[in-house]
């Protein structure tokens, strides 16, 4: 689980990526992307929202969790 996509897939890509060269270099976000979607292919894993309650206050803040198919 992660609060962004992004997160979710530094935590599958098969090599480290830089979180602030994805912010900012488009190449570098296109490589890691094509990592990402290897690896979700390769295993049949989809990345998909998750609304989580908290415990405090009872708002719902928005996650991001990996659904093993």
């Amino acid at each position: 689980m992660a609060g962004s996509r992004q997160e979710v897939g530094r935590k599958l890509a098969r090599k480290r990526y830089d979180p602030f060269r994805l912010q900012v270099s488009s190449s570098y976000r296109e490589l890691f992307d094509r990592d990402v979607k290897s690896v979700l292919e390769l295993n049949d894993w989809e990345i998909v929202p998750l609304r989580r309650r908290s415990r405090k206050h009872g708002i719902s803040d928005a996650q991001l969790e990996l659904k093993l198919n």
